[in-house]
């Protein structure tokens, strides 16, 4: 399976949630029971320096394994706190044997906070 491109934009100062969805080739969701998910964005895929870290370990990011579906979920609080402007990301799962897959990957750009 190849990675899909997805690009997004977090608004600064917002709840997010972010919803990823594996399928199969016939559109059926992938049960996703037993496993882990983590997402990085970083300024450029070579750089050491970490914008974000959300991980099913940490509870940034929710599984609901039945129907497939990978949430990413920030507070209000933790995008307020984001103080960059654009950076790319991947998902990966990571099945109970320790395969991983690359489910989506991009951009993420920051739409800044007005109102504070």
């Amino acid at each position: 399976m190849t990675a899909v491109t997805h690009n997004f934009i977090i608004e600064q100062g917002t709840t997010l949630s972010k919803v990823f969805v594996w399928k199969d080739s016939a559109g059926v969701p992938i049960n996703l029971t037993g496993y882990t998910a983590r997402i990085q964005s970083r300024p450029t895929a070579r750089s050491a320096t970490v914008y974000l870290d959300a991980t099913t370990a940490n509870g940034k990011i929710v599984i609901d394994a039945e129907n497939g579906k990978v949430t990413l979920g920030l507070t209000s609080n933790e995008t307020s706190a984001l103080d960059w402007i654009s950076g790319v990301y991947d998902l990966e799962l990571e099945d109970s044997s320790g395969t991983v897959t690359r489910l989506s990957q991009g951009s993420i750009t920051i739409s800044q906070e007005v109102t504070r």
